[in-house]
């Protein structure tokens, strides 16, 4: 409340430096909002100097005292606490009021003179270019404004490589991150640099040079586990199977025994880097996972690599975590590496079923369908030309949330029939065919409330991926029943499944080839040996090109498509091509 006096205004901006430093330090949640404290001392010292500028803001307030204020003992506290600006708002993201700061600072000490050569970073040249004023003796600083430099340098450097890095321009983020991994940090913040190199190189189609970033991230500090998470990732992406689920092990281990703690390891300085860069890009490269979604990881790595022992005991590792509570402790917002639960399930039972333990698959899959019983409408109606509306339209909310539920429904219908199709393949591996059939015939009965409408019988494509799977579920179902009364001697019933099948996906080789099958054993034999000539001229390319048409099956789906495959090819070509022989002898004589 006593009124501002140049001669004690050096000593009160050193106070008010040093506290506003043990504020920041008190706290590890980042510096957030204005340093209010920054601008009543600009405003005490324009009240010293017969001035004022209560209706300014902060910049223009700068400004006005950098340029006004000239007397000799301000100088060095008022660059102080303009550094300690800048920190303030580098926290903010406020990039031009940084750099427009610190160009006024360097001007009031060598007006005219430019600190930025051509390629580099402007705000970079501009913070390097502000010279550090010198301490008293009188007046301790609790950090001093060299270590403020350097921390101001490093963070700039890092928070403008991960602003880069985002921006998709990868060779300028490269350079920046080098630039702040030279810089003045802690080994903490270190491990994090080299993390976001590894990221950026990965992005630019580097791998070898990522997992040296990596590597060094880790060599750093062995306790930045996201850059173990990332080694892993680039060891997926080079198919090195073997290494990227011994990282995962590691990892996964590593997060059993040591859950990451989030206290700052740079308890030397009160302004540290840290709680300058935090931003939402630095906190998606440097989430720490739970271990569950770790353990899936490798259940879904071990099954997609056909390590099926290894899958299910993963498999059932995880669903264990279910059971404590998993939906507490895992982000549902997609920043979570798992996908949703039914699916994990199917995966489970698919593991199951090639494990040979087919009781427990079925079990497994009678869980889903019973949780998704009462999620699913007698009917669900797909309509062709339904669009997704525009945000500013109105009713555009309601009718994205009636499309965002019709969405949800067919999920809900995929997973219930996905559990009816495995159910089916695994009773007839028991050798079951009479319940297998009970089950593909459940999982039609379910998918018979799908209906299409429209010209072309085309969904809208914003539902087109859950259309397509259950499609491709409903032909699996029909193949896996035509072949069970194919065992059971119902001939004419399978023919008509497989030919089923091929009107939902014509060309499909498997229901082909079966489709021939059960025409032979009708003793339709030169259909069948018709239909065998048509199937054998279409070329290996198309049949590929036929099974991987559309987007990517689910893996819950695809060991049914394996089992769907054909399995009696060259016995089937022999008796045809005998018989074609033997028809073309009788036409001769």
């Amino acid at each position: 409340g006593l009124p501002a006096a140049l001669p004690a205004l050096p000593l009160e901006l050193t106070v008010l430096y040093n506290s506003l430093l043990f504020t920041v330090g008190a706290s590890d949640s980042g510096i957030k909002g204005e340093a209010e404290g920054i601008r009543q001392g600009l405003l005490r010292v324009l009240e010293a100097c017969g001035s004022c500028g209560q209706d300014l803001g902060t910049e223009d307030l700068w400004q006005k005292v950098l340029q006004e204020v000239t007397v000799e003992e301000l100088q060095a506290p008022l660059h102080r606490l303009g550094a300690l600006q800048a920190a303030w708002w580098l926290a903010a993201g406020r990039l031009g009021s940084v750099a427009g700061l610190f160009r006024l600072l360097s001007t009031a000490e060598e007006p005219g003179r430019s600190h930025c050569s051509e390629g580099q970073n402007e705000l970079l040249s501009l913070i390097k270019a502000w010279r550090v004023p010198p301490e008293g003796a009188s007046l301790p600083l609790v950090q001093s404004a060299k270590d403020l430099k350097e921390i101001l340098c490093t963070a700039a450097a890092f928070l403008q490589g991960l602003l880069e890095l985002e921006a998709g321009n990868f060779p300028t983020a490269l350079s920046l991150l080098q630039e702040a991994a030279g810089g003045f940090c802690s080994k903490k913040i270190l491990a994090q640099i080299y993390t976001c190199l590894g990221c950026c190189a990965q992005q630019m189609g580097k791998p070898q040079t990522a997992l040296q970033q990596l590597k060094r991230a880790l060599q750093v500090d062995f306790q930045c586990l996201p850059a173990l998470f990332h080694a892993a990732a680039v060891y997926h992406e080079l198919g090195e199977t073997d290494v990227e689920l011994q990282a995962l092990t590691l990892l996964y281990e590593a997060l059993r025994k040591n859950p990451p703690a989030d206290a700052s390891s740079s308890p030397y300085f009160l302004m540290r880097t840290e709680l300058l860069v935090r931003t939402p890009v630095l906190f998606s490269l440097l989430r720490h996972h739970h271990p569950s979604e770790v353990k899936y990881l490798l259940a879904q790595r071990c099954l997609q690599d056909g390590r099926v022992a290894d899958a299910v005991e993963h498999y059932l590792d995880f669903l264990s975590f279910l059971q404590e509570g998993l939906q507490q402790q895992v982000p549902l917002d997609g920043s979570s590496a798992l996908p949703r639960i039914p699916e994990v399930f199917l995966e489970a039972a698919s593991a199951l079923e090639q494990a040979g333990r087919h009781q427990d698959a079925i079990t497994v899959c009678e869980e889903v369908i019973s949780r998704t019983t009462d999620l699913i409408p007698r009917v669900l109606q797909v309509e062709e030309r339904l669009e997704q509306p525009d945000c500013s339209s109105p009713g555009a909310e309601l009718a994205g949330g009636l499309l965002s539920q019709k969405k949800e429904s067919l999920c809900c219908l995929a997973w219930r029939a996905a559990g009816y199709l495995h159910q089916g393949w695994a009773w007839a591996k028991l050798g079951e065919s009479k319940e297998a059939v009970t089950q593909f015939s459940r999982c039609l009965n379910d998918l018979l409330r799908l209906q299409l409408h429209g010209s072309g019988v085309k969904p809208t494509e914003h539902l087109q991926a859950e259309v397509e799977v259950l499609q491709k579920i409903r032909m699996l179902s029909l193949i896996g029943r035509g072949t069970q009364f194919l065992e059971m001697g119902r001939h004419k019933e399978a023919l008509l499944d497989f030919q089923h099948s091929l009107q939902i996906s014509p060309g499909d080789p498997a229901a082909a080839s079966y489709l021939v099958q059960a025409l032979w054993k009708l003793n339709r034999k030169q259909e069948a040996a018709a239909q065998w000539q048509k199937l054998s001229q279409s070329s290996p390319g198309e049949d590929g090109q036929q099974r991987g048409q559309g987007r990517p099956l689910p893996l819950y789906l695809v060991s049914c498509l394996e089992q769907a495959m054909f399995p009696h090819s060259e016995p089937l070509a022999r008796s045809i091509q005998d018989y074609l022989g033997t028809a073309a002898q009788d036409s001769s004589s």
